[in-house]
């Protein structure tokens, strides 16, 4: 009797607790009036561009895309057949084949790699000096040194790692052996580079990198330590907003000691956020906004040189990452939701449905309570995720939206932006909207958009359509972001401007 009087109680002990957590997620106000933290944990270059002016060569950072055309020969440097052969230097124009994305190893040397995702090499350090492109992963065979004239830095030579130049002999033959110093347009080691400008990648990949492991760690925990503070929290609670999405990196749940170039201390001041969050009545979403391996390619997803290259070989990870902070967090009153991936794009459905699996187990292991939010994929229908995220409990769907990114705003004016918002996103978020299943949540939008020198009211109307519209996803909705160097990607410059009103 005493034994089924002790695991009565027992199992009543585990309703309570689990009732109680749940009860607090219930009892906190839905729909949510958020703000995305954006480039704090995550870099995103393009909200605060002068935080890569220390950077020596900031032009040549990973994943830059350049061409290298001979100043004798006047032809492009190619990978024949995009690699997994030699290098000639035969081309009057240069596309794919031509184009080198940096990995960047120092501030002056690199490994090039081409189309096919392989590397170019040196065939032979003892003597050798042929130039094959097929190598699947890059050592010091494949590091070479950019060598920039101080006349013109787009003039280079290139040293290999045998200690000597490249050389365009002719057409068909590029070798690693020439030991002359000459500038001169007729030297056969001299080329011009020509930088992509729209491939320059400015991620957290390419800063800390860039940067090299003397100078990374102290500008990042200054970054950390001054971009978001305490005071901003408060500034949020005062001004109409009670939650946060906290873009976060897989590399922060192995702090103290991520792999390179990443940095440690990241950590601590997720915590410290979670506190700020706490004591100022705000709900927190923690978003794994870059993956293992990039989820999208780009720069906010920590992509080295803007390939994609998340797939199965990456979940076990990925969900560790998620494991990590749902263990870390659980127990917080101010978790409300984890995100498990933000803006998959090209990547296989069914393998993001396995993902997706596994990682709402992962959460509920450690809280019943917290919402488990899953990004649609950007590259599939919005409704691709509901019957499949219909089969959880305390599931919802992120969607992005954005009136930008398509051509289709690009001669919108002030109505049909105002008109968009008020038909199309209403009948998407109609569409989506069910009785039974997930909840909807507009994870990113914001107030920029196409038109050209709109008025204060035009933009304030803009916005205003955007809160109406928005509130009406079950889930609610955060503003990206909250700071900015961009005024309108900043909800603080446009509360303190009187451009919102919550």
């Amino acid at each position: 009797m005493s034994n089924q009087l002790f695991y009565a109680n027992l199992v009543l002990a585990f309703y309570l607790s689990c009732h109680y957590a749940l009860a607090q997620t219930e009892n906190f106000p839905l729909p949510l009036k958020a703000v995305n933290l954006g480039n704090w944990f995550v870099i995103e270059g393009w909200m605060k561009p002068s935080l890569f002016d220390g950077i020596t060569n900031k032009d040549l950072l990973d994943g830059t895309q350049v061409q290298f055309m001979s100043t004798k020969l006047q032809k492009y440097l190619c990978a024949e057949h995009g690699g997994g052969s030699v290098v000639v230097a035969n081309r009057t124009k240069a596309l794919g084949w031509e184009t080198f994305r940096l990995w960047r190893v120092n501030e002056s040397t690199f490994n090039f790699r081409v189309s096919s995702k392989q590397f170019i090499r040196l065939t032979n350090q003892n003597g050798g000096s042929n130039l094959v492109a097929d190598s699947d992963s890059p050592s010091d065979m494949e590091t070479f040194e950019i060598l920039r004239s101080d006349d013109d830095p787009n003039m280079v030579r290139i040293r290999a790692p045998n200690g000597q130049f490249l050389q365009a002999i002719s057409e068909n033959v590029v070798l690693a052996n020439y030991e002359g110093s000459s500038w001169d347009d007729s030297d056969p080691s001299v080329f011009k580079m020509n930088v992509l400008s729209g491939s320059i990648i400015r991620g957290e990949y390419q800063i800390t990198n860039g940067y090299g492991p003397d100078k990374a760690s102290k500008i990042m925990r200054d970054h950390w330590n001054t971009y978001i503070t305490e005071d901003d929290f408060k500034f949020m609670s005062e001004n109409g907003l009670n939650a946060v999405r906290i873009p976060v990196g897989w590399w922060t749940t192995l702090d103290p000691t991520p792999p390179k170039p990443f940095v440690g201390g990241s950590l601590e001041v997720l915590d410290n956020a979670f506190t700020w969050a706490e004591k100022y009545g705000i709900k927190v979403i923690v978003d794994l906004h870059a993956a293992p391996g990039s989820q999208n390619g780009r720069p906010h997803s920590a992509s080295r040189d803007g390939y994609l290259e998340w797939d199965d070989s990456y979940i076990s990870d990925t969900v560790a990452a998620i494991d990590f902070l749902a263990e870390r967090y659980a127990n917080s009153s101010g978790l409300v939701a984890i995100e498990l991936m933000n803006e998959p794009q090209g990547v296989n459905l069914e393998s993001l449905k396995s993902y997706y699996q596994a990682g709402y187990d992962a959460v509920r292991k450690h809280t019943s309570s917290a919402y488990v939010i899953m990004s649609n994929p950007l590259d599939r229908d919005s409704k691709v995720l509901l019957s499949f995220a219909g089969a959880f409990s305390g599931v919802v769907i992120d969607v992005h939206y954005y009136n930008l990114f398509s051509d289709r705003f690009s001669n919108m004016n002030v109505q049909q932006n105002i008109d968009f918002i008020k038909k199309q996103r209403v009948s998407d978020l109609s569409s989506l909207t069910t009785s039974n299943g997930p909840l909807i949540f507009v994870g990113e939008w914001s107030s920029d958009w196409k038109v050209q020198s709109a008025s204060k009211i035009d933009q304030q109307k803009f916005t205003q359509v955007q809160v109406d519209v928005y509130s009406r996803a079950k889930f609610g909705w955060a503003y990206w972001a909250y700071k900015c160097d961009s005024n309108f990607w900043s909800i603080k410059w446009m509360i303190e401007n009187n451009y919102i009103k919550l």
